[in-house]
């Protein structure tokens, strides 16, 4: 029982010889961490477009640069599905299909309400419009 009353001692050393050790090895495994973090990092500054070949076995392999990959032809870009609106409120010729995003209706040309629309977009076609979740004015 002699060894359990010297914890409860109003000094607290051994207490204090405890709270000592949890701090030192909390501090020694916060410069580990620190290390490990900045040896990752050093690994992801590495060159990737080195390959490795082998080489018998008392060589080491020997680093030899990577092939150049060849880029993909470029491809015309397919036509806009809509675009935005002149100055004046209009739609281009090309897009004249209008549509209001914040009813989720879309005016084709000939409708009641068509001439009075300010569109938010304006679509090449109907099929578009209706893809993008817009539903046809009933009217």
């Amino acid at each position: 029982m002699r060894e359990f009353a010297e914890w409860n001692t109003p000094t607290g050393w051994p207490m204090h010889k405890a709270v000592k050790r949890a701090l030192g090895a909390g501090i020694l495994g916060g410069v580990a961490f620190a290390a490990w973090r900045a040896w990752i990092k050093k690994a992801e500054e590495r060159p990737r477009g080195v390959e490795w070949s082998t080489a018998p076995f008392p060589f080491p392999p020997v680093p030899r640069a990577a092939p150049a990959t060849a880029a993909p032809p470029a491809t015309a870009a397919p036509p806009e599905q809509w675009v935005e609106p002149n100055a004046d409120g209009s739609c281009p010729s090309t897009h004249p299909i209008k549509a209001k995003l914040a009813s989720g209706i879309y005016h084709s040309p000939g409708g009641l309400n068509y001439a009075r629309t300010k569109p938010d977009r304006c679509y090449a076609d109907e099929a578009a419009a209706a893809g993008d979740g817009l539903r046809p004015s009933k009217v």
